[in-house]
């Protein structure tokens, strides 16, 4: 029944949930959720990893349906029984883990299933282009998936729910890959979204971002609803307190640790594209034992290819990388590891995970050929499973046991498994690339205590991170990245993140060079 505004009564929820509870065999995920998101709204959703806002946001996706409880659209109770059912009713869901195909063009992912909305042509090129335009998403059909960064990808996947005609769109940690100035960008986006009448779901752990942007948070502990809240009457330490009963963790660290001994160098290493265009161009670097050097910059300037270089992942062009004092330039990825270096990689799933293998079985991931994992040419299955359990325990991976595969575990805790198995064996180098991206306040900290013990007992660590806060806190020494070059050094101890922001973007900060004299022209050109 249609609801008239003489008839005093409220609109219906955009989104009603009650009672849901979901089970999977030895735990339960979700136990008697109740949540109303109000239509035309962002409705943020909160909660430590493995608080059960991933499989909730599935439920109502139709990726699984609940055991208990009711959905309800617009007033009306539906039943989704796949996600196809979902999209149907005018529900979209963008996840932390994105769902394209790397050879085929923005395009043809965003039409990929959907080809009977507009085609495959000039009419589905002319849709992009206008939904890409409507929001401010900068978009380009033609353009190679393969090439894209992360932040570009996550627009994609936005325009391919918007493409679909959602009414309802869900967020899954949207903003962990983006620096603020595309924070500002997105949230712009959302109430954009908003004015037009789309209902936006955002998951997140960011309590400040939540805060800035929700009209109503609801917070989930351990499985269940404990508190919906109005962010102008909540603090960021009283959202933290209902999450997770403790105090937000804050990145930081005390004395220093560094020592004189060079552990990781990199002189004038550069790096071509497929394409032959530089995305890495001279770059000079230095990692001391007991040292995090962060690199700050915007998705996209050479870093995940300067990462891979270092990891043996891509030739370098250009230069020279030592570790140890031992030119490994040019040597195999499994050669570097043997060597000492550890790597948490930016895509914990196309990179740090087997999926559908157990936790044991990951445990040996990239390191099969070193103790406690093998035993002469042959796996240590025994040694290798002890290990894993020592990792679980010591860096608080919540797993029924370590024979359950890996897709079962919340992403913090899939996070905390990497981190524990890159740690392990006592590496010279660890290469952090957004080591707690996507993961919660509570893991979120226990990583950074890892990165600071390791630290003080003489690890060498390269920091990437789109955190600025993290880059901030938990760097003892930090550069920014503009196109390939290490263009800027900043103070950790007395920048800001929208000086750093800034930077990032070519503009302000005024540091001295971190290349060469000509970057330092570059920036006091720029300032």
């Amino acid at each position: 029944m249609s609801t008239h505004p003489g008839d005093g009564a409220a609109p219906p929820a955009a989104v009603e949930l009650h009672g849901i509870t979901k089970r999977f065999p030895g735990v339960v995920a979700n136990h008697d959720i109740n949540i109303a998101v109000g239509a035309g709204t962002v409705h943020a959703i909160v909660g430590e990893n493995g608080a059960g806002k991933s499989t909730l946001m599935k439920t109502l996706y139709g990726m699984h349906q609940p055991d208990e409880g009711t959905i309800a659209i617009a007033g009306s109770t539906v039943q989704l029984n796949s996600p196809s059912e979902a999209i149907k009713q005018g529900i979209g869901m963008v996840h932390q883990h994105f769902m394209l195909a790397d050879n085929l063009t923005v395009l043809e992912n965003v039409v990929l299933g959907a080809e009977h909305l507009h085609g495959i042509g000039a009419k589905a090129r002319a849709t992009i282009t206008r939904l890409s335009a409507q929001y401010g998403l900068g978009v380009e059909p033609g353009r190679l998936m393969e090439d894209l960064g992360v932040g570009d990808r996550q627009r994609v996947e936005i325009l391919k729910v918007l493409y679909r005609g959602a009414r309802i769109i869900i967020l899954d940690e949207p903003t962990a890959v983006l620096v603020p100035q595309e924070v500002d960008e997105l949230f712009d986006n959302l109430r954009e979204l908003k004015q037009e009448g789309l209902t936006v779901i955002f998951i997140s752990h960011k309590l400040d971002e939540v805060l800035s942007v929700a009209d109503d948070i609801t917070v989930i502990r351990r499985g269940t609803t404990v508190a919906t809240v109005d962010p102008a009457n909540t603090t960021a330490r009283e959202l933290a307190t209902l999450m997770v009963g403790g105090q937000l963790p804050v990145p930081e660290l005390r004395e220093s640790t560094v020592t004189d001994r060079v552990v990781l160098e990199l002189a004038d290493v550069t790096v071509e594209s497929a394409q032959d265009r530089t995305v890495v161009d001279g770059v000079n670097l230095a990692i001391r034992a007991g040292e995090i050097v962060g690199i700050a910059g915007v998705e996209g300037n050479g870093q995940s290819e300067l990462i891979e270089a270092v990891m043996g992942m891509r030739p370098a062009a250009k230069g020279r990388i030592t570790l140890d004092g031992t030119d490994i330039t040019g040597w195999q990825t499994r050669a570097i590891r043997e060597a000492g270096v550890g790597y948490v990689p930016e895509d914990r799933h196309r990179h740090g995970l087997l999926l559908e293998s157990p936790l044991w079985e990951n445990r040996v991931l990239g390191h099969q050929t070193q103790r406690p994992n093998a035993k002469g040419p042959l796996i240590d299955r025994a040694g290798a499973r002890a290990d894993t359990q020592r990792i679980v325990e010591e860096f608080d991976v919540r797993t029924p046991g370590i024979d359950v595969q890996a897709d079962a575990l919340s992403g913090g805790n899939q996070q905390k498994l990497i981190v524990g198995r890159e740690m392990s064996g006592s590496p010279k180098v660890v290469v952090a690339a957004h080591p707690t991206r996507g993961v919660d306040v509570g893991a979120q900290a226990a990583i950074w205590d890892h990165l600071r013990a390791a630290r003080a007992q003489g690890l060498a660590v390269l920091l990437i991170s789109a955190d600025l806060d993290e880059l901030i806190g938990m760097s003892d020494t930090l550069y920014v990245i503009l196109r390939g070059r290490l263009v800027a050094e900043a103070d950790p101890r007395s920048v800001t993140p929208e000086q750093l922001g800034s930077a990032m973007t070519g503009a302000g900060l005024d540091p001295r060079a971190a290349n060469g004299n000509d970057a330092a022209t570059e920036n006091e050109a720029g300032a």
